[in-house]
């Protein structure tokens, strides 16, 4: 027997056995990015992922993955907002997330991208409803929080003030020629 092909055998089997537990593992329960005050799991990270993508969707212009508008959302909550607007973002995301189910019968991250823009355009009907008070109203402000977090990380992003905004600095261009009413005599 050759003592390398022994060597090189025993260290690809510890090397399997060493990675094999985190490849069985499910990572259903554990969240992608870490943050300091949001205690979420992979699913909901996915909810929300999912609508952002389906508040601002890849057309001809990048989505809101494309762009991290994800990562921005949950920055903005866990950093910006207080113990109570986390607390409501998480019970908001939880109601959310059994409309949903309720309707579909299955999750969010389940149904079709037109199933959840059908969705969306629901909650912002029943929102705009004035006889519609109290009913889902986690639901609604969650999904109202993170729209609103979602325009306002595409309109900051690079992006947008770099490729759809043309930024022109201050005090603007000088126009020699702009009309100009006379003053009257004093």
């Amino acid at each position: 027997m050759n003592r390398r092909i022994a060597i090189r055998n025993m260290a690809l089997i510890l090397g399997s056995a060493a990675v094999l537990p985190s490849c069985l593992h499910d990572n259903k329960g554990k969240p992608v990015i870490a943050l300091k005050h949001l205690k979420l799991d992979a699913e909901q990270e996915n909810l929300v992922n999912n609508l952002t993508e389906t508040i601002l969707p890849n057309t001809n212009t990048p989505g809101a993955k494309d762009l991290g508008i994800n990562l921005f959302v949950f920055k903005m909550i866990d950093d910006c907002f207080d113990q109570k607007g986390q607390d409501e973002f998480i019970a908001g995301l939880k109601e959310f997330g059994d409309a949903v189910d309720k309707k579909y019968g299955k999750s969010f991250n389940e149904i079709t991208a037109a199933e959840r823009t059908a969705f969306a355009n629901d909650i912002e009907k029943q929102s705009k409803d004035p006889n519609n008070k109290d009913k889902d109203a986690k639901a609604n402000g969650f999904y109202w929080t993170v729209k609103g977090q979602t325009v306002f990380g595409y309109t900051t992003s690079k992006y947008f003030m770099t490729e759809q905004i043309v930024y022109e600095l201050v005090p603007g261009r000088y126009n020699a020629m702009f009309p100009v009413k006379k003053k009257a005599a004093v």
